[in-house]
């Protein structure tokens, strides 16, 4: 038996029972916190078992900032949480990063303006990236107004933030688009970590403060799709991915399958026997 199943089969949390064993034997307690994360539940907060966390100690150590992103994503607010070393510690990296992104794009940021119109004439991977701005702006205020799930809000923001990472901008459009989505994420975030979000708002060049900002609403505009991708099966195997027009129907979609190099040499000189389209999802092609 592994020794996870033993602990969770006998109700034992690492740090309820074994904290003592461990700290007889002089053990780390840098082991005890790696045991906590992969094998074993950790302890429930208490007074009697001497493991409370100073909130004070952690403020010091990590910033406010910090502790508050943790508290707020660690889990719904209506459930209990364990507090962790290795939870607090991604808050803290993730603001590191956070930091680092804007800071290191602040100079060119700082030059950048754009109007919405600019912003809704957009094309290609930009368009798209406004896109996933806007989705994550509606997904946050829905989240916000039912019940404050602050912490599937916070996810939306980090995802949000992975995909501003990975956006290389090349032209100037590209800057007008990041430059929004920079402010968005900040604005959001805002309300739990104020300190950063007003650093760092400074930093591209704003003269007020973040918090006297109107909270940003999601533009409809952006939010439409005017075509996705989609799988191209033939007998159930994924043989191509084609752009298709949102919404398009059986007729569209399968005249731009036939029409692909790929599903053409699989379909070539073969009767097609039945279609089977899911719109905006997948096309499969049934051939003998």
């Amino acid at each position: 038996m592994r020794i996870g199943e033993f602990l969770k089969e006998n109700q034992i949390s690492i740090g309820d029972n074994a904290s003592l064993l461990f700290e007889n034997l002089g053990v780390s307690k840098e082991v005890l916190t790696k045991l906590e994360a992969e094998i074993g539940e950790s302890a429930k907060m208490s007074k009697s078992k001497g493991n409370v966390v100073d909130p004070e100690e952690a403020v010091e150590r990590y910033g406010a900032d910090t502790v508050r992103l943790y508290i707020l994503f660690a889990a719904p607010p209506e459930q209990d949480f364990e507090w962790t070393e290795e939870g607090i510690r991604g808050a803290y990296r993730f603001l590191n990063r956070l930091w680092n992104f804007v800071t290191e794009r602040a100079d060119k940021l700082k030059g950048v303006t754009y109007t919405k119109e600019e912003l809704r004439s957009l094309r290609g991977r930009a368009k798209d990236l406004r896109r996933r701005i806007h989705e994550t702006v509606k997904g946050y205020l829905e989240d916000m107004e039912k019940d404050f799930q602050f912490n599937t809000a916070i996810a939306k923001v980090m995802k949000l933030f992975g995909d501003l990472s990975e956006f290389e901008p090349k032209e100037e459009a590209d800057w007008k688009v990041l430059k929004e989505g920079v402010e968005t994420l900040l604005l959001l975030l805002a309300p739990i970590t104020p300190h950063v979000c007003e650093e760092l708002w400074s930093c591209i060049g704003k003269e007020t403060l973040v918090s006297e900002e109107s909270f940003p609403e999601p533009d409809e505009e952006a939010l439409k799709v005017e075509e996705v991708e989609i799988p191209v099966q033939v007998n159930g195997k994924v043989r191509a991915r084609i752009k298709v027009p949102f919404g398009a129907d059986e007729e569209t979609a399968k005249k731009l399958a036939l029409e692909n190099e790929r599903v053409k040499g699989y379909t070539k000189g073969k009767e097609i026997r039945k279609v089977i389209y899911v719109p905006n999802k997948l096309i499969n092609i049934v051939v003998s």
